[in-house]
């Protein structure tokens, strides 16, 4: 009976090592993602090398310094643009700003001795060459285009900054919100919405604005009425167009040559945060959801009670997706079989207990 006792016992040690050596691969293959030295080519063409995870980081754009404050990385950068303001302890951070909505001081940026320096696609490639050649490591990112592009900008982010973990739940916040605000949307009528600017201008088809308005449920009719990016648009087409809404940017007006559009007439308006409206980041998630809650109240409120109950059940079961995924990821055995070397260590403890107790 002893020696019965004794291979149940090396079975049980053996299965609880193989167990520790796929978690410790399995912990290492996460680490791996996030590893360094990271070589990227960005919108220079240049192929960028991150040799160390950075722990100095300047950012030359709100959007940047927006991601990485939500994906946890915020301690790390020493540097900002000054239209970062809005962020909860930015301005603490040094401002390297120029005179310009898009100018950077290299000599500012340099001040900071960064690890790793941010550039959105805004930033000149001069500025970008003159910072290189102050031997800093700089990044240019791409224009973003879209919601896709944000959910890919920012798993980049993460990537470069060593802030991996988080960008991940970022983006999986970020397609929640999403995925709801579709559920809410879909089958719905499309009321028009006008984005009114100072000095008669709005946004045309090719800005977020329009991605915004779209998103939300709404039809943009100043993308129907062909304006693209931001331009003039005349009060003849706006009444022509008869938007049932108005979006007001900071500090704008209804027009009263408006007066005779459904929006005018019932008062109809939103207003969305400014920060988050232009910016390809994170955030632009809020005035979308914000802006289907008030175009669709009542198919908005049945889409989130339902993704919340759907939530809740899920976590209720214990089979919520990301800790399944993360369970199947530690206990997957070199055969791929998930949770095999589990179920083989129970069963040994349990062969152990029952000849223990029939000793």
């Amino acid at each position: 009976m002893r020696r019965v006792l004794l291979s149940a016992l090396v079975l049980v040690a053996a299965v609880v090592g193989s167990l520790g050596v796929g978690l410790g691969a399995g912990v290492a293959g996460a680490q791996e993602t996030c590893s360094f030295p990271v070589t990227k080519t960005d919108a220079t063409g240049t192929n960028v090398t991150i040799e160390e995870e950075p722990s100095r980081i300047v950012t030359l754009s709100p959007s940047a310094a927006q991601t990485i404050w939500k994906i946890g990385g915020k301690e790390k950068v020493v540097g900002v643009s000054k239209y970062s303001a809005y962020l909860d302890g930015a301005n603490s951070k040094a401002n390297v700003s120029g005179a310009g909505m898009t100018a950077a001081v290299p000599e500012k940026v340099v001040a900071q001795d960064p690890d790793l320096v941010l550039a959105p696609n805004v930033i000149s490639d001069e500025t970008v060459k003159k910072l290189r050649d102050a031997g800093l490591t700089v990044y240019k990112f791409r224009e973003s285009k879209s919601i896709d592009d944000i959910y890919a900008k920012t798993e980049l982010t993460g990537r470069l900054t060593g802030e991996c973990d988080g960008a991940q739940r970022t983006v999986s916040w970020m397609k929640d919100r999403i995925e709801t605000v579709h559920q809410a949307v879909e089958g719905e009528d499309s009321p028009k919405v006008m984005y009114v600017m100072s000095g008669g201008y709005t946004a045309g088809s090719g800005t977020f604005m329009d991605t915004i308005i779209t998103q939300g449920g709404g039809t943009n009719v100043a993308a129907e009425a062909g304006i693209k990016s931001y331009q003039p648009i005349s009060s003849e087409v706006v009444v022509e167009q008869q938007p049932d809404w108005f979006i007001l940017s900071a500090g704008a007006k209804i027009p009263d040559d408006y007066s005779e559009t459904p929006a005018a007439k019932e008062n109809r308006t939103v207003s969305l945060n400014p920060n988050y409206v232009s910016q390809p980041a994170p955030q632009i998630v809020t005035p979308i959801t914000k802006l289907a809650k008030t175009l669709h109240p009542e198919a908005y409120a049945q889409a989130n009670v339902t993704t919340t109950t759907e939530t809740t059940k899920t976590d209720t079961s214990g089979s919520d997706s990301k800790t399944t995924t993360t369970t199947a990821a530690t206990t997957t055995e070199s055969n791929g079989q998930p949770g095999l070397g589990v179920s083989v260590a129970v069963a040994a403890v349990a062969l152990v207990g029952l000849l223990a107790r029939r000793d």
